[in-house]
């Protein structure tokens, strides 16, 4: 997989120069083990607290514990690799054109996953999902203490997506779908829709439930037969083509950060 614009760029050091280091009184107490591994950029803090336990983490050679803390003179070790969150680091920010059939997971025994097929020479992870039968925008990075702040849907960040379903829909369909549609046990939160033909509209949402649109439109009695995503927060897919990334611009990742709580 080739970036369309060759070397990754990895400046944007007015926010994110470089992974924080403990403050005094961090080194007094010692942080949190998955606080520490996000802040390596080895993946986001949910991820970290699924490897903990998964047993996959050890702390001073023994199998760490869920809430255990670090300190300075403590090792860390996944997968036989230190992690060292005091380490400067070349921070990466993705956007990727997600084709359909990808999975976005890091497992590399499932098929098709999306770190294999970006191959990038640097450890990075997803911020949040697409599902495999949907194709567009995805954020991929190795900066850790963004990934709750963009996914979380307290934070009610803005998604937008271009939905096609099988059949013409109607106002009903337009109101039920701004207004809320029951799916998984809760009533959706309101969205923004702009009808674009009879069957297709795009469509802006707050929230990142499984399979939200699909679910949502199978519940009103249609059918998704396509389902691009196209924005995230400030970031567009523009003319990104299928199955490419590039960087984040310096001004994108600003904006970025100015939106984030």
């Amino acid at each position: 997989m080739k970036n369309q614009s060759g070397q990754a760029k990895t400046d944007a050091k007015d926010k994110k120069g470089q992974l924080p280091a403990l403050d005094n009184t961090e080194q007094a107490r010692g942080i949190r083990l998955n606080k520490f591994i996000a802040a390596a950029g080895y993946c986001s803090r949910r991820q970290a607290d699924r490897l903990i336990e998964q047993k996959q983490v050890f702390l001073n050679d023994k199998v760490a514990e869920l809430g255990a803390r670090v300190f300075p003179q403590d090792k860390v070790v996944i997968d036989n690799q230190i992690i060292k969150a005091q380490e400067e680091a070349d921070l990466v920010y993705l956007a990727f054109n997600k084709p359909q059939g990808i999975v976005c997971t890091a497992n590399p025994e499932v098929e098709d996953n999306i770190i294999d097929f970006i191959n990038y020479p640097q450890r990075i992870f997803t911020i949040g999902r697409l599902d495999k039968d949907s194709e567009g925008l995805i954020l991929l990075t190795n900066d850790g203490s963004i990934f709750n702040k963009i996914v979380r849907a307290e934070y009610e960040n803005e998604k937008e997506y271009l939905v096609e379903v099988d059949h013409p829909f109607d106002a009903d369909f337009i109101h039920a779908m701004q207004s809320g549609v029951k799916i998984l046990d809760t009533l959706t939160n309101p969205t923004k829709v702009q009808p674009i033909t009879r069957k297709k509209f795009k469509l802006t949402l707050t929230q990142g439930l499984n399979r939200q649109i699909r679910r949502m439109c199978e519940a009103l009695g249609y059918k998704v037969v396509f389902l691009q995503r196209i924005r995230i927060m400030n970031i567009t897919l523009g003319s990104l083509p299928l199955g490419t990334y590039r960087e984040l611009s310096d001004k994108e990742l600003r904006d970025l950060f100015a939106l984030l709580p």
